[in-house]
């Protein structure tokens, strides 16, 4: 199989050695997305919710450049720098998600790129076009 780049200016670009995502025949390979607005490449907030919210933002964006949507994630991979906000992650994440949710890992981190709270990655899995 061969394996496709996904970009768009609607999430922010790499800012190192990375493509936003992979997709290899019908799995994407999100990057993990931090709270960046595309237009500025500026962090939104010092704001845990307002960053949340950005990063889910940016995910969407990914999936919708790779053909799918939010909803086809199937593995979702959560960074926090302090794990109390989990259940604040759980309030922002089911705005943006439905049953049925994807699988998830939450996990305490020391730091992140440009000092942010929260870092998400992925894997969705787009539907067969058969």
């Amino acid at each position: 199989m061969t394996k496709a780049i996904i970009n768009t200016d609607q999430a922010p670009a790499a800012i190192g050695t990375y493509s936003q995502a992979v997709k290899v025949g019908t799995a994407v390979y999100l990057s993990g997305q931090i709270p960046l607005v595309p237009e500025t490449m500026e962090v939104i907030s010092e704001d845990f919710t307002e960053q949340t919210h950005q990063v889910f933002k940016n995910l969407v964006a990914v999936c919708q450049a790779a053909g799918g949507e939010i909803q086809d994630m199937v593995k979702v991979n959560i960074f926090l720098t302090d794990l109390s906000n989990f259940a604040t992650v759980n309030e922002v994440m089911s705005q943006y998600f439905k049953t049925p949710y994807p699988a998830r890992a939450a996990i305490g981190v020391r730091a992140l790129p440009k000092g942010v709270q929260v870092e998400i990655d992925g894997i969705m899995e787009l539907p067969s076009t058969n």
